[in-house]
């Protein structure tokens, strides 16, 4: 029995009220580590020292922000592969997809760390002779950061990074499943010398330390990323208290393949974008549209192009899809499997449990063909490597089908054409257009967010973050 990690709060590493055991998905004999669990009265106590750190904090200069985050940003990259074989173990995406998170990582923290000297404001004449006005952006207060298991270094850094650049004080809450790599996170920020109180790390479940934050007085903001069902709690009781939140939530994304597109393209993208990560990404392509002309011949080249994806251990050299992170997620996603074929479509292809050297969550990809709009395996997030092919008429009724949703994340599409290219980039009910790319896989320094049920608040991301983590002051001035 190894010691639990420990929370940090208050600048200093304190034990919790309970352990969280993170078990690795690939091997569920493998223990990858033990951590503390906050209780409410504790992560009470990181609010208050974040909340007491905050003016000294808040008017820090910009190049000591900027330091602190260009330290962050080295460390993580310098210890990539590490730390990327501790996030596949943990989480159970292949090793490449665990380095290339931890590299983006990276990347975030040093994007914001220029960033931090880059914060701009305004002046401009007033409409009365003698004065003059300002327009400033100044840091909110308490950041409560809520973040998922399926990217447990990407999106804390994300929203650490602008939240610390900005000058606001952190109270970090990581997914319990995944508590690894966000101590490994916290860890790193704490050793860049940031001042007391500036960033807490209160690990635990979410109707412990989730519900502490949400209702607490002095957390000033909630970022939070997860499902629809929580983000609408979120949304509720944030809201009844004037406070200010920022919701990432779920998506069913479409891919719509025309006649004209190139179909080693489409179905790289598809394939990519539908199970790559076990498909366990909100901007996963889970709805595949396919035009009639070339549906026959993209369901037939994307099954024999599934039947070479190589399921296996995350850490094992060639594995394209690892394990599902656990059994919960698993059940639902067999769950879905039989919705599916009860429903009426037909399974050309996988969703069957695998055995492996290792017991673990091990699941083949799965393909569903004739689906119809109506029913749920086309409607609802099933957040797992399955995904379901619909046939359309035409390019018009395949936009339909694509905006036929409640969520509106990411979308893509297949063409050699400018004009369905074009009119799709405009038409298109989304937050993020991909062109003969994969709906997932995007760049840090843009922002990232959705529309309709997906998102709600300020993008993330890129210098848009501004929006959400600062708020604007306009000052008049009589000489």
């Amino acid at each position: 029995m190894t010691t639990a990690a420990k929370n940090y709060i208050a600048g200093e590493w304190v034990d919790g009220e309970g352990i969280s055991r993170d078990v690795n998905p690939s091997n569920t004999d493998d223990i990858v580590g033990e951590y503390a669990r906050a209780s409410a009265a504790q992560t009470q106590a990181a609010v208050a020292a974040a909340k007491a750190a905050f003016p000294a904090w808040s008017r820090s200069s910009l190049q000591e922000r900027s330091d602190v985050l260009g330290k962050i940003s080295a460390e993580i990259l310098a210890r990539k592969e590490e730390l990327g074989r501790l996030l596949s173990r943990e989480e159970g995406k292949t090793l490449p997809e665990g380095i290339g998170e931890v590299t983006r990582a990276g990347q975030i923290f040093g994007f914001f760390a220029g960033e931090a000297l880059r914060i701009a404001g305004e002046k401009v004449a007033s409409v009365r002779p003698g004065v003059d006005v300002e327009m400033t952006r100044e840091p909110l207060g308490v950041i409560g950061i809520i973040t998922p298991w399926n990217f447990p270094i990407a999106i804390p850094s994300w929203k650490i990074a602008p939240a610390l650049c900005y000058g606001n004080c952190v109270v970090f809450k990581p997914a319990d499943l995944v508590p690894g790599t966000a101590h490994a996170l916290a860890e790193i920020i704490v050793r860049a010398g940031l001042p007391k109180g500036v960033f807490n790390l209160v690990m635990g479940r979410g109707s412990v330390v989730g519900e502490t934050l949400l209702n607490h007085k002095d957390v000033t903001a909630i970022t939070f990323t997860g499902s629809v069902a929580t983000g609408r709690k979120v949304a509720g009781a944030v809201t009844a208290r004037m406070g200010k939140f920022q919701l990432e939530m779920g998506g069913k994304n479409p891919l719509v393949v025309l006649d004209d597109a190139d179909l080693k393209i489409a179905v790289e993208c598809a394939t990519n974008g539908a199970f790559f990560s076990t498909g366990q990404r909100c901007t996963a392509s889970s709805r595949l549209i396919v035009t009639e002309g070339i549906h026959d011949r993209f369901v037939g080249a994307l099954t024999e192009r599934m039947k070479g994806l190589v399921v296996d251990d995350a850490l094992k050299p060639g594995t394209h899809l690892g394990p599902v992170v656990d059994q919960a997620q698993l059940d639902q996603d067999l769950s879905y499997l039989k919705i599916g074929r009860d429903e009426g479509a037909t399974l050309v292809a996988g969703g069957e449990l695998l055995n492996r050297a290792t017991p673990g969550f091990y699941l083949s990809p799965a393909l569903f063909t004739d689906v119809d709009s109506k029913m749920r395996v086309s409607r609802e997030e099933i957040f797992g490597p399955v995904a379901t092919v619909s046939r359309a008429k035409s390019y018009d009724e395949a936009l339909a089908l694509a905006n036929d949703t409640e969520f509106g994340l990411s979308a893509g599409i297949c063409t050699t054409s400018l004009k369905y290219a074009s009119h799709f980039k405009r038409n298109s009910e989304a937050g993020m257009v991909m062109v003969n790319l994969p709906t997932a896989g995007v760049d840090y320094h843009v922002p990232f967010g959705g529309r309709k049920a997906s998102s709600y608040g300020p993008r993330e991301q890129g210098r848009y973050a501004a929006e959400f983590y600062t708020v604007v002051k306009t000052a008049y001035t009589f000489a």
